[in-house]
């Protein structure tokens, strides 16, 4: 028992000795641990919650404040490189000199906005995606720090998780990126920017230090920033308050930005830009109120004294009134400043309101946020309609003032749609190329169905059956609207009403607006008839195009027809690359002089066209170039065609090898000799020209879609009547032969045609130019004297010589 005594005393006396320095440490670890951040602290309320402002607690409120006041690159940050076009078009912003930054403001609101379209949509079919409480608030708030310059632009969205960050902000540069840059250095409007996807980077315009503070379900709160210096980096955010879900955008202003300061110009600039934002957009705004504060009593002692000395005419009332007032406590009015969120647009969407109650400046307001064109110019036309039946659904439709520069650049191949669809007022999608043909594709608007099914997949909603409904409605509505521009349109009437329309239309606002929409869309209403064989007609009405007869003014079909000789049957048209060379073709000299009417088509998409538009209003339409042209009967025709069948005959045979199908005498020309025409359904001289341009053309499957070959003669011409009287004297004349041959290939240059060996032809003229001016044909060409050039080195001697001879000179 002894033996164990003693240790067991040495123990409890070291023990004794190590238990407050242990205490000391634990203490002292437990303070230095406590300026680490663990967990950041939630929220109690929401950023700014009304009617308090901003809720937290003092450890948040520092951190951030440290955030917020900084404007270099976090140093635990993970860095990254921008990608070169994004570098370059941010290079573009930075160094600009373009007046209106306004823009910066339009793009992140509308950023914002497609963020809370995006969590709103994914809601549909999974309602805890919101979360809870101020979560499910879809909005977007807009902040000002006066003293520190930052304005902060917050939503509710889908938020981006890093690798969004990463991937929208930085490095992977969209097309558009490449798209935006070009059209900048070619127009230099920076307004544009929102058209091309890039719209984020116009903060700079305004700020040289970005926050990008992002929060998505899938991942932490990260942290974005740049000083668009070509690097930005991104960090875990545990300094900020946490935001639940979204995004919240802080811009360092620069000091020539300070008016974005001012809570006036941002109302504004939402009001002109953002009104008809799908969700409430809140400014953090003063407000001056009045407030009953307790009077101090130096304050009351001297207001005591003043009312002692004035005057009373009652006293006795006065006295009682006094001993009241005196059992109250003395207050007075201040102003004082408090801040709430103020509700910047709270315009209804306008689609929902009735159709008469809307102005046209609200029309104009509304197309201008939807296409993100912010220019001065009005649509052409809109249609506002409500659907009624069994697809309930509203609309709006513009046709905008000016057709995109890529219109039909990737027609066949691009997806893009201009229709916003809604579903009970919730956005659904703008990739729905099903709600209208891409004819139309050029057209803004949206379309808000109550009758779609909300809870179901995009690609559910296609196959829908209901939008075939609406698809159908909707392209009636919109070939109504392009129709009454021209109803309205006083160039567009005839003759007859045109004098009524000037005397009692004082406004001609509308005049040219036709002229105006052809020469933008044109093409497109083209690509419809080749497109919709339901529509095929209706579209019709909406071509126009110059005739022979219109003096370069644009006419429609129905205005040929009601101009047409008595007894014509058919709609004369020609094809060709330009309006001046159509003018002069010999197919049109026989016609013009018995005053016919010829409509010229100079555009490519023509030859398409009129492969599909047959006829109209019971009026088949006949290619002039072509076989089959009827122009009334020739009582001589029968007595011609006897007397040149020698000639016909003959040059058909000597044309074997050119691949001529027959010889014919011409009832189409006038002046001219010979003319080569193709047969009814094979391709034109203009469609052969066109398919040999193409890029990935290929001649040998083109042959069996060449039109046969025939070569009209006119009788009448001197040229033919002595070629005539060659071969009936000898018909193995050489020279007759030449002179045939070289008569088939002038005109198939002047038909339009190109030649197969353009050296024998030249070779022809030149035969003749040497008979005409009596050379000999075997004449040879003086052949040049070799001389013989002097060595490089001789030429140096000489040189040198020379510069020696020129030095002494001078001496």
């Amino acid at each position: 028992m002894r033996k164990w005594t003693i240790p067991s005393v040495l123990f409890l006396l070291c023990l004794l000795f190590l238990l407050p320095d242990q205490g000391r440490r634990i203490q002292a670890n437990a303070e230095a641990e406590s300026d680490v951040p663990v967990d950041p602290p939630k929220v109690e309320e929401k950023f700014g919650a009304i009617p308090h402002g901003l809720s937290t607690d003092s450890d948040v409120v520092k951190r951030e404040s440290e955030s917020m006041s900084r404007k270099t690159l976090r140093a635990d940050a993970e860095k990254f490189e921008f990608q070169a076009e994004v570098s370059r078009l941010m290079d573009i912003i930075i160094n600009s000199l373009y007046s209106n930054k306004d823009i910066f403001l339009r793009e992140l609101i509308s950023n914002a906005s497609d963020a809370l379209d995006k969590i709103r949509f994914l809601s549909l079919t999974d309602k805890e995606v919101l979360g809870e409480g101020e979560n499910t608030k879809l909005e977007i708030q807009i902040k000002l720090d006066k003293e520190k310059k930052i304005l902060s632009i917050r939503d509710r969205g889908i938020g981006m998780t890093k690798e969004d960050l990463i991937k929208n902000l930085g490095t992977i540069a969209k097309s558009g990126t490449s798209a935006f840059v070009e059209k900048m250095q070619t127009s230099g409007d920076l307004n544009l920017i929102g058209q091309f996807g890039v719209g984020f980077y116009s903060v700079y315009l305004v700020a040289d230090y970005v926050e990008v503070i992002s929060k998505h379900n899938d991942d932490k709160q990260y942290v974005w920033e740049s000083k668009a210096d070509g690097a930005f980096a991104i960090s875990e955010d545990v300094w900020n308050e946490p935001l639940g879900r979204g995004t919240e955008i802080r811009l360092h202003l620069r000091d020539e930005a300070g008016e974005y300061l001012d809570e006036y110009k941002l109302k504004d600039l939402v009001k002109k830009y953002s009104e008809f934002i799908n969700f409430p957009i809140y400014l953090w705004a003063s407000k001056e109120v009045e407030k009953e504060v307790p009077t101090d009593e130096d304050e009351s002692s001297d207001e005591e004294e003043t009312s002692e000395t004035s005057p009373s005419e009652d006293e006795e009332e006065d006295d009682s009134e006094k001993a009241e007032d005196e059992k109250k406590p003395k207050t007075k009015k201040v102003k004082e400043t408090t801040y709430e969120w103020e509700l910047l647009n709270d315009v209804k969407a306008i689609w929902l309101r009735n159709p008469k109650e809307v102005t046209e400046e609200e029309y104009t307001k509304f197309y201008h946020s939807l296409a993100k064109d912010f220019s001065d110019e009005k649509p052409l036309a809109w249609s506002h309609f409500n659907a009624e039946g069994d697809v309930e659904f509203k609309a709006v439709l513009f046709v905008p003032p000016k057709a995109p520069q890529d219109l039909y650049e990737s027609y066949y191949n691009s997806k893009k749609s201009n229709l916003k669809l809604y579903v009970r007022r919730v956005f659904i999608s703008d990739e729905f190329d099903e709600l209208l043909p891409k004819y139309l594709s050029f057209l803004m608007g949206l379309v808000d169905s109550d009758t779609l099914p909300l809870n179901v997949s995009r690609e559910m909603l296609q196959q829908h059956s209901s939008l075939k409904t609406i698809k159908k409605k909707l392209i009636r509505k919109a070939l109504d609207m392009i129709r009454k521009i021209a109803d309205e349109d006083p160039d567009e009437s005839n003759d007859k009403d045109k004098k009524d329309i000037e005397e009692s239309s004082a406004d001609n606002e509308k005049k040219g607006q036709y002229a105006k929409f052809w020469n933008e869309f044109g093409k497109s209403v083209k690509l419809g008839i080749i497109e919709d064989a339901t529509n095929r007609n209706r579209l019709a009405k909406l071509l126009r195009f110059e005739t022979s007869k219109s003096d370069g003014k644009l006419t429609s079909l129905d205005q040929y027809i009601s101009r047409m000789k008595a007894g014509q049957k058919d709609i004369f048209y020609i094809t060709g690359a330009s309006k001046e060379q159509l003018e002069k073709s010999p197919f049109l000299e026989r016609l013009t002089k018995k005053n016919y009417e010829v409509i010229f088509f100079t555009d490519p998409v023509d030859e398409y066209l009129m492969q599909y538009l047959m006829d109209y209003e019971d009026h088949k339409f006949q290619n002039v170039s072509k076989e089959g042209l009827k122009l009334g009967k020739d009582s001589k025709a029968k007595e011609l065609k006897e007397s040149f069948k020698e000639l016909t005959k003959w040059w058909k045979g000597a044309l074997a090898s050119d691949n001529v199908d027959d010889v014919k005498i011409s009832n189409r020309l006038a002046d001219t000799p010979c003319v080569v025409v193709t047969s009814k359904y094979g391709w034109s001289a203009n469609m052969e020209r066109i398919m040999q341009s193409q890029t990935l053309s290929d001649a040998s499957k083109q042959a069996y879609m060449r039109g046969k070959r025939v070569l009209e003669i006119n009788p009448r011409h001197p040229i033919i009547k002595e070629l005539r009287e060659r071969v009936v004297k000898d018909p193995e004349d050489e020279s007759v032969k030449q002179t045939a041959q070289l008569m088939y290939q002038t005109a198939l240059l002047e038909s339009g045609f190109l030649l197969n060996d353009p050296k024998d032809f030249a070779s022809r003229i030149y035969s003749s130019v040497k008979s005409s001016l009596n050379v000999s044909p075997d004449a040879a060409v003086e052949e040049e004297e070799d001389v013989e050039e002097p060595e490089a080195e001789t030429d140096d001697k000489e040189a040198a010589a020379k510069d020696d001879s020129d030095a002494k000179d001078e001496l």
